[in-house]
């Protein structure tokens, strides 16, 4: 029998390798594995309990209600659009389009589920990946403000200080450098 299983804070391929090895413990094949989801070919006697236990021990949970399985799903396609960073489109349409809804609805269940609006989440992931780059030292600050489709380094500059506390050159040579990873955020 096959199932979808929707499953919160699976948000990197490192995720994806763990959960895969969850799945193959409980004998149940892995049709697809996505961030966020997996199908699985499950037999009768398939403890979904017991999986849930086991995802929830390495710091996964199982979602059923609807709403968080979109808010989730919202979170995911937002990370999807920081790493890849392949679209000119806004946020928002960015998400209407790749989950095929109103973005209203998205905006208005997020916020619901999450307690913050998606613009300010995506701007603490963009934030994060800021930080992530700065650390790898290869890009200047306007080349990391252009990544990642802000209009102007002031823009980008103005929102890290909001977000951190720190200017971006204090937060390099402070050497500090306190990221969150993306699970905790998500």
């Amino acid at each position: 029998m096959k199932k979808e299983f929707y499953i919160k804070n699976m948000v990197c391929d490192r995720c994806k390798m763990v959960v895969q090895q969850i799945t193959e413990r409980f004998l149940a094949n892995a049709e697809e594995i996505q961030l966020g989801k997996v199908i699985l070919n499950i037999s009768p006697d398939f403890n979904q309990i017991e999986f849930g236990t086991a995802l929830k021990k390495d710091g996964f949970e199982l979602m059923q209600h609807p709403e968080i399985q979109l808010t989730e799903a919202i979170k995911v396609e937002l990370i999807h659009l920081i790493e890849n960073n392949n679209s000119e489109e806004n946020s928002s349409s960015y998400l209407a389009n790749r989950l095929h809804k109103d973005y209203s609805l998205l905006s208005k269940t997020f916020k619901k589920i999450e307690g913050q609006t998606i613009e300010k989440f995506f701007i603490k992931l963009k934030i994060e990946k800021v930080k992530e780059f700065i650390q790898m030292n290869k890009l200047s600050f306007s080349e990391i403000a252009y990544q990642l489709n802000y209009n102007s380094i002031n823009h980008l500059s103005n929102q890290f200080k909001n977000l951190t506390g720190m200017t971006m050159s204090e937060y390099k040579n402070s050497q500090d450098w306190n990221r969150i990873p993306l699970d905790k955020i998500v």
